[in-house]
């Protein structure tokens, strides 16, 4: 509870900077005192109505090698970053791409899914509902684990020995839908001088970062493969890209970009 207090006073006080049509950027440390405060969020809320969503990969030559980092983001993408969790070099989990199903949904209480509808529309929908939603899905992945569910951290992540690593601190990216239809990106990195372990995983547990997106207004969220693949690329107006790199090719990425 302390530690989502200090979250609240800086995430209230932030400030929003417009960076592309229906996109919004700002950067803030999460916590204002204790071991996280080192720690950087790059915040990134996405209008759907004015952007779409979609999947994109990238692959070797003989497709066995993930090969997809920022700096394969689209000329015309206003955001790109890697999506859901991996294995194997290939996505885990569920995934639609232009309304083809290349994978079935994983197994799991808390494999959310993010879901785009062919109105452009996006969804964070737990396992239970996305039965429902496989025949009208145009792009898809799932991903591991949940951490805000309808407003609340999930049962799982209330206690340690329910599944999940409650001790184990690393570098994070998360998605989350707030209550105005609106996409929120989170990444962290460690705020060191110079930059030095800038992509180290010295950064919040899985709660911690649960309570920081609870105190961004999130509905529902999860996170995506943090670690060494979380990499994210915004271009702004003017044409110029933000990059926050990492050393891992993964084999999936979300792509924004505007509507025409």
């Amino acid at each position: 509870m302390i530690l989502l207090l200090a979250v609240l006073h800086f995430s209230l006080g932030a400030m929003w900077h417009s960076i592309a049509p229906g996109v919004w950027l700002r950067e803030e440390r999460i916590a204002e005192s204790g071991p996280l405060v080192r720690v950087r969020a790059v915040v990134v809320r996405i209008d759907p109505l004015v952007n779409r969503i979609r999947l994109d990969v990238a692959r070797s030559h003989e497709g066995l090698q993930p090969e997809w980092v920022i700096d394969s983001m689209p000329r015309n993408a206003v955001v790109a970053l890697n999506a859901g969790q991996f294995t194997g070099g290939f996505p885990w989990g569920w995934v639609i791409r232009n309304g083809q199903e290349s994978q079935p949904p994983g197994k799991g209480t808390l494999g959310m899914a993010l879901v785009v509808d062919s109105a452009g529309g996006v969804a964070l929908v737990t396992p239970e509902e996305i039965p429902s939603w496989r025949d009208r899905a145009v792009y898809a992945f799932q991903s591991y684990p949940a951490i805000v569910v309808d407003g609340q951290m999930p049962w799982e992540l209330r206690a340690p020995g329910r599944g999940v690593d409650l001790s184990h601190h690393d570098s994070r990216l998360a998605v989350c839908t707030l209550g105005d239809g609106s996409l929120v990106v989170v990444l962290t990195r460690l705020d060191m001088p110079g930059g030095v372990g800038s992509s180290l995983p010295w950064e919040p547990t899985v709660t911690e970062i649960a309570e920081y997106m609870l105190s961004l207004g999130c509905i529902r969220s999860m996170l995506l493969d943090g670690g060494i693949s979380s990499q994210l690329a915004v271009r702004g107006n003017d044409g110029a890209v933000r990059r926050w790199p990492n050393w891992r090719r993964v084999p999936l990425a979300m792509i924004i970009e505007p509507r025409r």
